[in-house]
């Protein structure tokens, strides 16, 4: 079994449904430091737009999950956890006005998890 690049807590899950019986399809982007510094971010599927900047590190709860390409050669070694935390955030993600925000967490990747990664895809969207 491949090692996933980016993983999501059982409570980010359910705030990720709220939002999806509401705006309907998400995608989430790792923020790259504008507004509340890097932080994940949620939106309506292609409203946020990616391209050859980007990469698709993998799915979480049936959204998908782009970075800066730039900013995935820090964080290449990293695996990805996204919670939630409370407090409002300033970016523009859906999740602000419910009073929490998304977060990150990372650990570094056993030898053996490194060796197996999935393979990143290029940020180009064919919608």
């Amino acid at each position: 079994m491949k090692t996933p690049r980016v993983l999501i807590t059982a409570e980010a899950v359910k705030v990720v449904d709220q939002l999806k019986e509401r705006f309907g399809e998400l995608m989430f982007h790792q923020s790259g430091g504008c507004c509340d510094g890097s932080q994940p971010m949620c939106f309506e599927k292609g409203e946020f737009k990616t391209g050859e900047s980007d990469v698709l590190l993998g799915e979480i709860a049936g959204c998908e999950f782009f970075m800066s390409r730039d900013q995935f050669e820090y964080w290449q070694h990293t695996q990805l956890t996204i919670g939630v935390t409370p407090g409002r955030g300033s970016s523009f993600s859906l999740e602000i006005p419910m009073g929490i925000r998304f977060i990150t967490h990372s650990r570094m990747y056993s030898a053996q998890e490194e060796e197996n990664l999935i393979e990143v895809r290029s940020g180009v969207t064919t919608a």
